[in-house]
């Protein structure tokens, strides 16, 4: 029986392996890959990773997949071409921190220090300014540690009623508290009803101001001022209004100096005043002797009120409010409200007044100091039996006594 031997093609003289497929170092790894470390396997896997994406053993065939393995590449490449371009290159890797990937916009460090040269340049080290000069200069004069010092309020009480005269006196004091430093309020005191006219008067002297109505029944037309002025201190006493009071009636003139005077009064002040005598023939000064700022004695030439304690006369005197609403802080002995009496004599309303509010002269205050000065005048000019007519309007314009020629 014959035997037959199998040699080694000769097509194929260098196969050594089945299947045609040479043997090659990754394959020898592989084989091997049971007998290694860890390490070693991550390694063959690597490799066998990146020689299957980057490098192509046969050539592309129709129909295959191969163009998945094109893509692959493509999308690798771009990916490490983009990671390549966002890395910092010129700089240490000690200076790239978490700032300079920020997207923030910070303006420039600016609080430096700056120093001025002889010609009136501001400098540093890496600039120069010009200076900016607006030239306002403060004034020697003015003292930088000013301080507001709030004034006192004056509180002007003011009785008016319905006369012949009454729209020219209430104008003329009306525009002359208008010219008087604030704070200033005017108390004017109408007899049963606030006229219309009055209270046109009043809004348009631009004075802040309160229109009270006395509604007194009187008997006695001489009362009416006095029960007009209890008005107005009850007013101030319910409000508990803070200031310096001061009767100034409708008929009288001031000056302004009496005013800003009036405002230095703490307690109780007085000073002179000139005053028309009734028969209108001469002119007397009724008020207070001083010796400095103190009250000595008095100036009086009629001999009917030589018996009055204090010859003062309405317009002359000036007071405190809190006296009225306050009677601890002035260690009054009684709470009684202090009020003008409508049960004396004329020409007593005054001292009688004055007497519920100090005790004597040593409580007053001189005003000016030395009472040097007249500052306002009582000249008594009253037209009898006329008044206006109703609203002050003439309803008719038509009636003449003398034709135009």
């Amino acid at each position: 029986m014959a035997s037959i031997r199998r040699t080694s093609s000769p097509a194929y003289p260098d196969r050594l392996y089945p299947n045609g497929i040479p043997s090659s170092p990754s394959s020898k790894l592989l084989s091997n890959a049971k007998y290694s470390s860890p390490v070693s396997s991550f390694a063959v896997e690597a490799r066998r990773f990146l020689s299957g994406a980057f490098f192509l053993k046969y050539p592309l065939r129709k129909g295959s997949n191969n163009w998945r393995r094109a893509f692959f590449r493509c999308l690798v490449f771009f990916l490490l071409g983009f990671l390549l371009g966002m890395m910092p290159f010129g700089h240490d890797a000690g200076d790239i921190r978490s700032h300079d990937f920020s997207f923030e916009i910070t303006p420039p460090h600016v609080n430096a220090q700056f120093e001025k040269d002889s010609r009136g340049q501001v400098w540093r080290e890496d600039s120069v300014v010009d200076s900016v000069n607006l030239l306002v200069k403060p004034s020697p004069e003015v003292n930088s540690t000013f301080t507001s010092v709030p004034k006192t309020q004056l509180i002007v009480v003011t009785p008016t009623y319905n006369r012949a005269l009454q729209a020219y006196f209430l104008n003329r004091l009306g525009q002359a508290l208008k010219l008087v430093n604030p704070p200033l309020l005017w108390i004017v005191v109408e007899m049963n009803s606030a006229s219309m006219e009055t209270a046109e008067i009043l809004r348009k002297t631009g004075v802040m101001y309160r229109h009270l109505v006395c509604t007194k029944n009187m008997t006695d037309v001489k009362d009416r001022g006095v029960h007009q002025r209890n008005a107005a201190l009850q007013h101030i006493e319910r409000h508990k209004l803070d200031g310096i009071v001061y009767f100034s009636d409708d008929d009288n003139i001031y000056s302004l100096e009496l005013f800003d005077s009036l405002r230095d009064i703490s307690r109780f002040g007085t000073w002179p005043v000139a005053m028309l005598a009734q028969n209108k023939n001469k002119a007397i000064l009724e008020g207070p002797v001083c010796n400095g700022s103190q009250v000595v004695g008095w100036h009086t030439n009629e001999k009917s009120k030589r018996l009055r304690r204090f010859h003062v006369d309405m317009s002359g005197f000036a007071f405190n409010s809190t006296i009225l609403w306050d009677p601890k802080r002035w260690r009054r002995p009684t709470s009684k409200p202090i009020r003008q009496l409508d049960t004396v004599k004329e020409g007593f309303q005054e001292t009688t007044f004055i007497e519920q509010v100090v005790e004597d002269e040593s409580q007053m205050e001189a005003v000016p100091t030395g009472c040097l000065k007249v500052m306002n005048w009582h000249l008594h000019l009253e037209v009898p039996n006329f008044v206006y007519p109703s609203g002050w309007v003439f309803p008719k314009n038509l009636d003449y006594v003398l034709p135009i020629k």
